[in-house]
This record gives C-alpha cells, structure tokens and sequence, in this order.
C-alpha cells in the first residue's frame, strides 16, 4: 500500500521539524514537502499531490485560512488540518467555511497529531479536545441562529453593519416599524434584553470585528 503523504506548512523549522519526527512513527505516514509560508505552501502544491496538508494558522505572506480557501478551491480532494496556538472560535468558524478537515492546538500535537491524522485519513472530521469548550459554543451559536427567518437575518447584518432603522428599511423596501419589529424578534429570539448585548452578540458571533 502506498503511504499516506504530508506536506508541512509552518514558519518555524524547529517545530516543522518536531511534526516530521512525530509523523515519522507512523510507517505508513511519510513528508514529501515542507513550506515556510502560505505562499511557498501554493507554490509547493503546484508540484507535489499529497493527501494531506498540516499548516500553521498564523503564517507570513498567506495566512493559513486564507491558503486553506485556495487549497480547497484548486485541491479539494487533499485533507486539511490547521494548527493553532490560541482558543478562538473564530478560527474554528472561519477554517470550517473554508474547509478545513480538522484543527489542532499546538500544545498537544505531541500527544494527539498521529490520532487527529489518521482519523482525518479515514473521512472523519478531528477537532482537538482542548477545543471542546470553543466548539460547543459554536454549535450552540449556530442553534440559536437557526431561530431567526431568512429576513431576521438579513436585519441583523445590516444592524451589524452599522445601518439605521431607517437606512434598514429604505434598503430592504420595508417600513421603520417593521425594521422594529424584526429587531425586537431578533432580541427575544436570541434572548438579548439591551442593543449592546446585540452588539456584543454581533461580534461574537463574527457578524463585526471587534476593532
């Protein structure tokens, strides 16, 4: 049978070098390619086929969510799995939309990269389970989401994107009450009782940037 190939993606040659030695255990794993950078990783690609790639988050030139889109639009058949330093569920949010097949904090790749590889090798999706907490309150995000129409939603980002009762209204063809009347199903659904617990709930959930 033939091995089960890995490109590596990480701006740190020390660390990529850990992964090598982690996945050299395995006799059926092997590194074909190693890359510094989002845009070396493409560059890379271009020339090998591997099953999977294992690539940083946080990377110069290209960013890992950003390498994972381009991947995953040019290669869709190769696994992804991201690795990451911190507990954001941005991360987890924005590498699912963009096809990541599994996320993996840094600090536990010694004990758990063998287990989230292969369990990605066979279809499965692996998220570390130091990441339990930030997946649940994803999950729980998404529930709560799924409450509110298609037109709630709609009002939501537009309140989200800053735009007033009655910039909402002119935009969707509705009245300002209306635009009312949405927003206060959206607070009652969502179990908000202030705007800025609205606002806080916008950027949690990624609608804003917190900046």
């Amino acid at each position: 049978m033939s091995p089960y190939t890995i490109v590596l993606a990480d701006d740190h040659a020390l660390f990529r070098g850990g992964v090598k030695r982690i996945i050299k255990e395995h006799a059926d794993l092997e590194v074909i390619g190693e890359a510094g950078d989002g845009l070396e990783l493409l560059q890379l690609l271009e020339k090998s086929n591997p099953n999977m790639v294992i690539l940083d988050i946080s990377m110069p030139n290209l960013q890992g969510l950003e390498a994972t889109r381009e991947i995953k639009k040019k290669y869709p058949h190769i696994h992804i799995l991201l690795l990451t330093m911190h507990k954001k569920k941005e991360f987890i949010q924005q590498g699912i939309a963009r096809g990541a097949d599994g996320f993996l904090l840094k600090e536990e790749a010694d004990e758990t990269l063998l287990q989230a590889i292969l369990a990605i090798r066979q279809g499965k999706k692996f998220i570390s389970p130091l990441l339990s907490q930030e997946v649940a309150e994803l999950l729980i995000g998404e529930k709560r989401q799924n409450l509110l129409s298609t037109r709630e939603k709609e009002v939501l980002q537009l309140l989200a994107d800053g735009k007033s009762t009655q910039d909402i209204a002119d935009l969707l063809f509705i009245s300002t009450h209306t635009v009312r009347r949405h927003r206060e199903n959206i607070m009652k659904k969502l179990n908000l009782k202030r705007i800025i617990d609205l606002v806080k709930y916008t950027i949690a959930e990624g609608y804003i940037s917190p900046d």
